[in-house]
C-alpha cells in the first residue's frame, strides 16, 4: 500500500534553487535512507514531507488516516512531567479505552443493570467488543513497551520518577526519540537519530526499528546503521534525487556501476557524433556527397546528445605528515583514575599500552570517560590518582569534538595563519583548499560557522601540527558521509599512531587496530577491529549462558575461539608489517636524496666562485648541515625500523 507520494518537489531559498523535480514514494514497511552531502537539502526535504515547511512547486499526497511522525536532529524533548508520565501520553486513547472498561465493569456490577437481563446482555456485548479492541491495539502490553524502549535508551526504573526538564540535552533528545517510537506512527521520520547514542543504544535501535511496523524514511551518517536498517536508498545531488534498491553499501555499488554505464554511453555517443561530423566536414561541398551529407546533419540535429556524467561532487582531500616518528612505545596507562573531583571518579584502575603504527579506539557507555580520559591525557584535566606517561618523540596532535576553542571573532585565514606565521598566504589558502574553503569562504568568521564547517577547519589545524600522535574525540561528528570517507583514508594512510573515540562503528572497524573497552573500574583490551570486537562479546555472552545452566563449554568451540583469535592478529600483524615495509622503502629513498644533495652541495663549496664569495659559501654551508642532520634523522628511523623487521 502506498502511504506517501512526493511528486516534483521544488524548494527555493531567495534565488537559489535547493531541491528541483524530487519524486519519492513510501510504501508499507519500506525502510528508506535519505543520503547526500551536507547543504544537499535532505533535512529540508524531511521538513516538508512532515508539513513543517512550505515548498514552491509539486504536490504530496497521502491517505487520510495515514499518520507521520516527525524528529529533528537534536530535538529535546520539553516537558514538565515525570519521565513516566509524558511516555504514558502515548497511549492515550489506549487509557480512555482502559477508563472505558473500568467503567462498563463498575456498571456490571451494579443491581439496575444486573438484573435487568437485557440491559446486562447489552453491556457485556459492549465490554467484550471494547475489551477486544484494547486487547489488539496492545492494551495490556503498552506499560511493558514503554519500560522496554526506555530501558533499551538507558533509562532505567529508578529514572523514571525524575522530570523531564532537570534532564541534560542528550537525555531529552533520547527521550523525544523514545515517545515518537512508542507513538506507532505508519511512517516515521527521523533525522540523524544515531546523534547522541552509544554503541549499546544504536545495536539495540537498531533491533528495534527492524522489526517497526510503519515505514521509515531515514537521514543519518551512519554508515553501519544504515546498511543494518534501510532496504532501499534515495541519493539527493545538485537539487535532484536518485533511487536505489538494496542497503547502504548496496547502494555505493549500484551508484559506481550506473556512472561507468552512464560513461559507457556517452563515450559511445561522442564517437557517433564525431563520425557524422567529420563526414559532413569533409563532403558537405561535393555535388557527389552532398544529399549524403545533409542527411548526416539532420541526424546530428536530431540526435539526443547525452549530458557528460558527473560524478562525485567536489569533496575535501588532505593527509596527516610528521618529520620525526616517535619511539616504539608511545603510550604507557597505569592503574590511572579520572574524572573531576576525587570524588566523581568516573574510571579507574586503567592499564593498557600503546605502540607505534597502532590505532586503538576508546569505547564504552556514554559517561564511562572517554571524552575525559583523552583530555587527562593532553594536560586538560588532571589524572586523579595513578600514572601515564609518553614515549620518545612524541608529538601530539588533538581533536576536540566540541571544537571549544574555535569561537574566535577571526576569519577562517587568520584562524591558520596565526598559529602557523612562519606559512605564507598561498600555503594557509590551499590547506584551505584542501578543505573546500576556497576564495572568499576563507573570510568567514569562524564563530558563525556551521558544525560541518568548523569541524573541517579543525581538521585543517591538524594536517599542520606535524604530529606523530593523533588523539581524535568523535572526528566523524558534523561530517557528511564523503567527508568521513576522505578522513578514513588519510588516517588509513597515517604513518602514525591513533587514539581515538568514535560512536561511528563503520570508522571504527575501518581505522582501529585494537579495541579498549572502558569500565568504571577497568580497561578490557581487544586485538582486533570492531567486528572481531563483537564477535568477543558474543562469545563471552554464550560463555556466560552454558555457565548459568552448568554445562561445559566444548573443545572444539575453545579451537574455534583460539583459531579466529590467531587469524585476526596475524591479521593486524600483516597490515602493520606491510605499513613499516613501505615506509622503510619510502626512508632509503629519502636518504638517498639528501645524500645525493650533501654531495652535490659539498662539491659546489670546492668552487672558488661559491667559497670566495662569503654569503653564497654560509647559505651552502648552512643548507649542509640542515641536509646532514635530516640523514642523521633518516638513519636514526630507517635503524629503528630495520630492527623492528627483524624481529
Amino acid at each position: 500500500m502506498i502511504l506517501l507520494q512526493v511528486q516534483q518537489i521544488v524548494k527555493n531559498f531567495g534565488a537559489e534553487t535547493i531541491l528541483e523535480n524530487i519524486k519519492l514514494e513510501v510504501q508499507t514497511n519500506d525502510r528508506i535512507a535519505l543520503v547526500g552531502r551536507n547543504g544537499a537539502g535532505k533535512s529540508t526535504l524531511l521538513k516538508i514531507i512532515a508539513g513543517q515547511l512550505s515548498y514552491d512547486g509539486g504536490t504530496i499526497s497521502k491517505p487520510k488516516h495515514v499518520q507521520i511522525g516527525y524528529l529533528a536532529q537534536n530535538t529535546g524533548l520539553a516537558s514538565t512531567k515525570t519521565i513516566w508520565n509524558e511516555m504514558l501520553t502515548a497511549f492515550t486513547e489506549l487509557q480512555a479505552m482502559e477508563r472505558d472498561l473500568r467503567a462498563l465493569e463498575t456498571r456490571l456490577g451494579e443491581p439496575a443493570i444486573y438484573e435487568n437481563k437485557e440491559q446486562y446482555d447489552q453491556t457485556m456485548k459492549e465490554y467484550d467488543l471494547l475489551q477486544h479492541a484494547f486487547k489488539e491495539q496492545g492494551g495490556y502490553q503498552y506499560e511493558a513497551e514503554i519500560r522496554s524502549v526506555l530501558h533499551g535508551l538507558r533509562f532505567y526504573e529508578e529514572d523514571y520518577g525524575k522530570l523531564i526538564e532537570s534532564l541534560s540535552g542528550g537525555q531529552k533528545t533520547r527521550l523525544a526519540l523514545a515517545k515518537l517510537l512508542l507513538a506507532r506512527h505508519d511512517i516515521l521520520i527521523l533525522d540523524e537519530p544515531t546523534n547522541h547514542l552509544d554503541i549499546a543504544t544504536l545495536s539495540w535501535l537498531e533491533t528495534y526499528l527492524q522489526n517497526y511496523k510503519g515505514a521509515l524514511l531515514i537521514v543519518s551518517h551512519d554508515r553501519y546503521f544504515l546498511d543494518k536498517v534501510v532496504n532501499q536508498v534515495y541519493e539527493i545531488s545538485r537539487t535532484h534525487i536518485d533511487r536505489y534498491v538494496g542497503n547502504y553499501s548496496r547502494y555505493l555499488v549500484q551508484k559506481q556501476a550506473k556512472l561507468e554505464q552512464q560513461w559507457k554511453e556517452f563515450d559511445k555517443q561522442q564517437e557517433k557524433i564525431a563520425k557524422l561530423e567529420d563526414f559532413v566536414a569533409r563532403n558537405i561541398v561535393r555535388a557527389s556527397t552532398t544529399k549524403r551529407a545533409q542527411s548526416r546533419r539532420k541526424q546530428l540535429d536530431k540526435l539526443d546528445r547525452l549530458d557528460r556524467p558527473q560524478g562525485d561532487e567536489k569533496a575535501a582531500h588532505f593527509g596527516f605528515q610528521f618529520d620525526r616518528a616517535s619511539g616504539k612505545d608511545v603510550l604507557f596507562v597505569e592503574d590511572l583514575a579520572i574524572g573531576y573531583a576525587v570524588d566523581k571518579r568516573v574510571s579507574q584502575q586503567l592499564t593498557f599500552d600503546m605502540k607505534r603504527h597502532e590505532s586503538i579506539a576508546l569505547v564504552g557507555p556514554n559517561g564511562i570517560g572517554k571524552s575525559t580520559f583523552l583530555k587527562t591525557l593532553i594536560g586538560d584535566i588532571p589524572a586523579l590518582s595513578g600514572d601515564f606517561h609518553f614515549g620518545t618523540n612524541v608529538q601530539i596532535g588533538y581533536y576536540d569534538q566540541e571544537q571549544a576553542k574555535l569561537n574566535s571573532n577571526k576569519s577562517i585565514l587568520h584562524e591558520l595563519w596565526d598559529d602557523y606565521p612562519e606559512l605564507d598566504e598561498q600555503a594557509i589558502r590551499t590547506t584551505l583548499g584542501n578543505f573546500l574553503f576556497s576564495d572568499d569562504d576563507v573570510l568567514k568568521v569562524v564563530n558563525t560557522l556551521s558544525g560541518g564547517e568548523k569541524a573541517r577547519v579543525a581538521l585543517a589545524k591538524l594536517t599542520l601540527i606535524g604530529a606523530n600522535l593523533l588523539i581524535l574525540d568523535e572526528p566523524t561528528n558534523h561530517l557528511d558521509i564523503e567527508s568521513k570517507e576522505v578522513l578514513e583514508a588519510a588516517l588509513i594512510d597515517f604513518e602514525g599512531t591513533i587514539l581515538f573515540v568514535s560512536h561511528d562503528r563503520y570508522f571504527i572497524n575501518r581505522i582501529a587496530s585494537k579495541i579498549v573497552e572502558m569500565h568504571p573500574d577497568h580497561a578490557q583490551v581487544y586485538l582486533g577491529d570492531y567486528d572481531y570486537y563483537q564477535e568477543k562479546l558474543a562469545e563471552q555472552r554464550e560463555h556466560a549462558r552454558l555457565d548459568a545452566q552448568n554445562q561445559p563449554v566444548v573443545a572444539e568451540e575453545k579451537q574455534l575461539t583460539t583459531a579466529k583469535q590467531a587469524f585476526h592478529l596475524d591479521k593486524e600483524q600483516q597490515k602493520i608489517l606491510r605499513q613499516k615495509k613501505r615506509k622503510l622503502e619510502e626512508i632509503e629513498v629519502q636518504m638517498e636524496e639528501t645524500d645525493g644533495k650533501i654531495s652535490e652541495i659539498e662539491h659546489e663549496l670546492l668552487d672558488p666562485a661559491i667559497y670566495q664569495d662569503h654569503e653564497a659559501a654560509y647559505a651552502r654551508t648552512e643548507q649542509l648541515d640542515t641536509l646532514k642532520q635530516l640523514s642523521e634523522d633518516l638513519m636514526e628511523e630507517w635503524t629503528i625500523l630495520s630492527e623492528e623487521l627483524e624481529e
